[in-house]
């Protein structure tokens, strides 16, 4: 199973073309730092190394993801065999892992919520190991794992406090009194400290953008109401969203569980704390795996109510497969795109070399080019230039968006701007006349019909001007 995923990523990441993310990542790796205001430091330090290694090619680019999404159906059907679970369990778990449109859709490319989830797998497959064997050197290897996690993504600090407090009242309380368990923790510390220092020094921005992703989800995600059926979709139709129910029900209420019943507490209080503070749904996708597994040693020891076993049968499997490949991985031809249904992330992964041809031609256009910086309301949209718009004669692009706000600032020969976005009202005040310069031509891609203004006359200096157009939130592409 782990080999058809990879086979099934390797063979469609070359199509369509790079994810708005991904473009970020790049950008953000030709200014390598120990942090940056949106994210830890690994992924724009591997988008620079994969990049490197073979420029341009997005198989290449795109492989570490697909390596880690098929070592994930590897280390979900651990988890199964640790809590029990024979061949059929196993391969229930596998399966589910594999057809998960959340986990099979982040395969697809090189981002944060492609390595968290498994960083997380791992961590459980390690603490679901240590229940049973007892063996601490686990605990030394999960601190290990944390630290990576940590430079992914700082949502692993909310997974071992969540998960302590469920040790706390459910038990087994003897992994709080583990010397290396502690001992784990200075590894994690260890590899957590440059990033955390980086914040320190910056103000702490990542509290800001926890701030910006709450209200991101109220705007654009449907809010708290569409939390649990974003996170039971990510699952799988059919059968990740079954399994995952059923195996939380497990994990909290079965006897011969009952070591493992501080995973199930750490799922539930987890989805309930990114519930309240406004995260993502995909925030949980870690512990799917856990869940899965437990579910299905239920299913292949017959403990499960009737109507919980329909969902152990190959079609009903083949049924989730079909339902989630389509939805998750660029298999619709990118001629149709605009006319038929295509997943949600189509559209970002095309349209951005007109992106910047379209750009390219406004720029031409201004009176005094020279003097005249490119400054987008969206970090995609700078990003995007950045790749394709210094062949076409474009500056290097800056915008004030997300973490792109601190890869550099417009120098002070700049007087004027082309602004790519919707709405310049961030611009108004600190120029004499914005007009507009046209608009990116129409088309399926990400960004086509974004407008273009011309703003000339900059009446302070980029340093009053520039900190007023950071901006952590969605932005105005």
């Amino acid at each position: 199973m782990a080999g058809a995923v990879g086979l099934l990523l390797l063979v469609t990441s070359g199509r369509y073309g790079w994810f708005g993310d991904e473009l970020y990542f790049l950008a953000a790796g030709r200014h390598l730092a120990w942090g940056y205001a949106d994210q830890p430091p690994a992924l724009p330090l591997l988008a620079h190394l994969m990049d490197a290694l073979a420029p341009g090619s997005l198989v290449v680019f795109r492989l570490p993801a697909t390596l880690a999404t098929a070592a994930g159906v590897v280390v979900a059907a651990l988890i199964a065999r640790e809590l029990g679970g024979g061949r059929r369990a196993q391969v229930l778990t596998a399966g589910a892992f594999a057809i998960s449109g959340q986990l099979l859709g982040t395969g697809h490319y090189l981002a944060t919520s492609t390595f968290d989830p498994l960083l997380w797998t791992v961590l459980c497959w390690l603490l679901v190991r240590w229940v049973r064997t007892r063996t601490d050197g686990l605990l030394v290897w999960a601190g290990v794992v944390t630290a990576v996690a940590v430079n992914v993504k700082f949502l692993v600090l909310a997974f071992w406090l969540v998960a302590g407090i469920g040790v706390l009242v459910f038990g087994p309380r003897g992994l709080l009194r583990r010397p290396l368990l502690w001992a784990g923790a200075l590894i994690a510390a260890a590899g957590a400290a440059p990033t955390v220092v980086w914040q320190a020094t910056h103000g702490w921005p990542q509290l800001e953008m926890n701030a910006a992703i709450a209200a991101e989800v109220e705007q654009v995600y449907g809010g708290r109401l569409m939390f649990l059926p974003g996170m039971l979709a990510g699952a799988g139709i059919v059968v990740g969203a079954v399994l995952l129910v059923h195996g939380v029900w497990r994990l909290l209420r079965a006897p011969e569980l009952r070591a493992y019943r501080f995973l199930g507490a750490a799922t539930a209080g987890l989805t309930a704390v990114f519930l309240v503070t406004g995260g993502r749904s995909y925030y949980v996708a870690g512990m799917f795996a856990v869940c899965w597994a437990a579910a299905a040693v239920s299913l292949e020891a017959g403990a499960a109510a009737r109507w919980w076993r329909w969902v152990a049968t190959w079609p009903v499997y083949a049924v989730s497969a079909l339902i989630a490949v389509p939805l998750a991985l660029p298999v619709v031809p990118v001629s149709w795109l605009g006319r038929a249904p295509a997943p949600g992330f189509a559209t970002a992964e095309i349209g951005w070399r007109e992106v910047a041809a379209s750009v390219a031609r406004a720029y031409r256009q201004v009176p005094d080019p020279a003097r005249t910086a490119i400054v987008t309301g969206f970090y995609w949209h700078a990003a995007a230039l950045d790749r394709f718009g210094r062949p076409l004669g474009l500056p290097g692009p800056f915008s004030g968006s997300r973490g792109y706000w601190d890869l550099g600032t417009p120098p002070e020969s700049a007087r004027d701007v082309l602004f790519v976005g919707d709405d310049p009202a961030v611009l108004a005040g600190h120029f004499a006349a914005i007009t507009p310069a046209g608009r990116i031509d129409d088309g399926p891609g990400f960004g086509q019909g974004t407008a273009l203004w011309l703003a000339t006359g900059r009446a302070e200096p980029w340093s009053a001007v520039w900190p007023r157009m950071r901006d952590l939130g969605v932005g105005t592409g």
